[in-house]
């Protein structure tokens, strides 16, 4: 079982005054098969997203340093969460400043512990220890397509944490190559694979449902597979402030396997999380099968 709750600004392209918040909130559940997916949107005068510190309000629901309330119809959260390890960027430092790409993303909190409950109806689901993290992803638009994947802690490496993207961005009426960015924190190094170069030179290709990738530096090559079901997956509309509708495809109970190798030395060490890996998949396609239910 998993959670994903999300507070995010809406603001269309050019009508400021149209923004809306939304709360988004699903529960994956990997034994019955039964998620629960709910959202809500209220105006922008009813929000506040504060420029300056980390603290956001959606109506009554909060979001801030270490602690997030809030509820959806039915489904209702209060939850504490604590990190002790210092931020993740899936971007060169750089491309953080200005105005490519146009989406950006980090993990402000890896390997976050959560505390709490969460009530869906007549359903109370104590959280006690769930291992995640608390990312932040902003921009003017979305990325065209993508495939993103995060690891909070492999089954025998626990203190391990995964993060890789598959994207590609329209360049006008041009489809440029994906570029595949990565970053592993395995026995107290940090490989992080994010160069524009290195993500030229990496490979990655995702269908439904499963994606292969890889990636390498002078010293250490990493490969991976993550893949779920169809019935594992959730499907979300998003909105791209341009203008149209992506199509989220989102589940946080996938496999995933990872082979990581010393280059200098040949050995190799092979990485597995049973049911427990994100896996997004953002596209323009229609014939994905899986039903949008927010």
């Amino acid at each position: 079982m998993a959670f994903w709750i999300r507070y995010t600004i809406f603001s269309p392209t050019g009508r400021p005054a149209d923004a809306i918040g939304e709360l988004w909130f699903v529960l994956f559940d990997g034994e019955t098969g039964q998620h629960v997916v709910a959202k809500q949107e209220r105006p922008i005068a009813e929000c506040d997203f504060h420029q300056r510190a980390f603290s956001v309000r959606i109506g009554d629901a909060t979001l801030g340093p270490g602690a997030l309330t809030g509820a959806v119809d039915d489904v209702r959260w209060q939850l504490t969460f604590a990190s002790d390890r210092p931020p993740l960027y899936l971007l060169p430092p750089r491309l953080y400043r200005g105005g490519f790409p146009k989406a950006k993303s980090l993990v402000g909190s890896p390997l976050a512990r959560y505390d709490g409950e969460l009530v869906v109806g007549e359903r109370r689901v104590s959280v006690d220890g769930w291992v995640g993290s608390q990312n932040h992803n902003w921009g003017s638009r979305h990325t065209d397509r993508y495939a993103f994947g995060q690891v909070a802690g492999f089954d025998d490496a626990p203190d391990s944490f995964l993060e890789v993207a598959t994207a590609s961005n329209r360049i006008g009426p041009v489809n440029p190559p994906m570029v595949t960015l990565l970053v592993l924190r395995h026995r107290g190094q940090e490989h992080s694979l994010v160069s524009v170069w290195q993500g030229i030179r990496a490979t990655g290709r995702f269908r439904y449902f499963a994606w292969d990738f890889a990636s390498q530096s002078p010293s250490t090559r990493v490969r991976g597979r993550i893949e779920a079901p169809p019935e594992a997956f959730v499907g979300l509309a998003y909105p791209n402030p341009p203008g149209g509708v992506k199509h989220c495809l989102n589940t946080k109970i996938a496999r995933c396997e990872v082979e990581v190798t010393d280059r200098a030395t040949g050995a190799q060490e092979t990485l597995l999380a049973e049911n427990r890996a994100l896996f997004e998949i953002l596209t323009d396609d229609r014939d994905h099968g899986i039903p949008i239910q927010a």
